[in-house]
């Protein structure tokens, strides 16, 4: 079936939203080239708060308690946001293959704000799967409603309200970043060889991160710590739907050839790669003071890291039945103590583990920059993907750019760190 025909159906039925407010420092509601380029979160902020403010009308004229506990929930997080390395990627992917007309420029920050949106949903649903109390330095959504109803409902019920509450705000997350997606899709202002080329990527993206999360669970359940299943939950949960997807929606928007999209695919998915590896290392080395979480939260959880999965390999490999030992008791104790923590670092370190998975870091944060230097891009938008892509990695770059004014992160952190996501 045609993409336009898969993304139109929630467009279809969609109800007409009120226009946005005019902002007076941009009477027209176009942004340039040029200004995005100095600015790209604030840019995209501006088209989530437009995009939102429609969404939101739409739901109170529904029902004011589903707007205040649900809608309001949904666009606070978003707006509030990370780092926003998804849609920065898909900027400095579109410059870098030469984009810079009006089409391109509002496609690709209507694209952007969409995927916000869908990370929106991920988010929101990954704290419920966790159990996880905070995100981004706030209480997780379903954690603050239950806590709104625990006064005048008994807990076990606000609880599962609470559960509920953010199952339907991720819902409400994914269907607009769909409802986003197919309007741009059926503008009949972006070529058709796009929208449909646009409309196949959003796809898969959509499907690779629930896969990515499944694994991710499936893993928890059954223990499964291999290798090289741990290397596909990260490959499909980060390397894709982090990286590689941004920079081609990027590439597909600016109309890129073949070659140039497939290149920049290939300097992605190193990139997201790197980018869980990272993450996997902090969570459990990383000071929590800096990444915002507590440490040891994916052994706890019993997460199929890579990490873990090269620890207990290693083991195996060596015969240490005190390490397997360690591991075995551990991972997926949910009461584990700081001592018993600070034992799964010195197995991971003793077995290894720990080098290994840092030295693979850094030859995935290479190979992702030769692929980069070998694509055919604009230079200077090339330089900026460049440094996104060092940031990604976790690894140094001289200092911050425009559009991200905030201080450079430290390599040990930048890719792990809750603000990042």
């Amino acid at each position: 079936m045609r993409s336009t025909q898969v993304l139109g159906r929630l467009t279809a039925a969609a109800p007409r939203t009120p226009p946005a407010p005019v902002d007076p420092r941009n009477p027209d509601g176009v942004d340039d080239a040029g200004t995005v380029d100095a600015d790209v979160p604030g840019a995209v902020g501006r088209e989530l708060r437009d995009l939102l403010t429609g969404r939101l009308a739409d739901c109170r004229a529904l029902d004011p308690v589903f707007a205040d506990d649900i809608a309001e929930r949904v666009a606070r997080f978003a707006r509030r946001g990370g780092r926003r390395f998804r849609a920065r990627l898909v900027w400095w992917s579109l410059r870098a293959c030469g984009g810079e007309d009006t089409v391109q420029v509002r496609a690709a920050l209507r694209t952007a704000a969409a995927l916000e949106l869908i990370q929106t949903c991920a988010l929101v649903h990954d704290d419920l799967m966790d159990e996880a109390s905070t995100r981004r330095g706030a209480p997780a959504l379903h954690a603050d409603v239950t806590a709104q109803y625990t006064g005048a409902t008994p807990r076990p019920a606000a609880r599962r309200l609470g559960a509920s509450a953010a199952l339907l705000a991720g819902d409400l997350a994914l269907a607009w970043a769909d409802d986003e997606l197919g309007r741009l899709v059926l503008d009949p202002e972006l070529p058709r060889d796009t929208a449909h080329r646009l409309g196949d990527v959003w796809r898969a993206l959509r499907t690779e991160m629930v896969a990515g999360q499944y694994l991710d669970v499936q893993g928890q359940a059954t223990s499964a710590l291999t290798v090289g299943r741990a290397l596909r939950a990260a490959c499909l949960k980060s390397a894709l739907y982090t990286v590689e997807r941004p920079l081609e929606l990027g590439a597909v928007l600016a109309g890129a050839d073949t070659a140039t999209t497939g290149t920049l695919c290939l300097a992605g998915r190193s990139a997201g790669l790197a980018f869980q590896l990272r993450d996997d290392l902090d969570d459990v080395f990383a000071d929590p003071a800096t990444t915002g979480k507590p440490s040891g939260g994916d052994v706890r959880e019993g997460k199929p890291t890579y990490l873990l999965a090269v620890a207990r390999a290693r083991a195996t490999a060596a015969g240490d039945r005190a390490a397997l030992g360690v591991l075995e008791h551990a991972v997926g104790r949910a009461d584990l103590t700081p001592r018993e923590l600070a034992d799964v670092r010195d197995v991971l370190v003793a077995a290894g583990a720990r080098d290994l998975v840092e030295a693979k870091i850094g030859r995935l944060a290479r190979q992702s920059l030769r692929h980069l230097a070998e694509a055919t891009l604009e230079p200077r938008p090339a330089d900026r993907l460049g440094a996104l892509l060092a940031e990604i990695t976790g690894t140094p770059r001289p200092g911050p750019h425009p559009d991200d004014p905030r201080p450079a992160p430290s390599p040990a952190t930048s890719a792990g760190s809750e603000a990042a996501k």
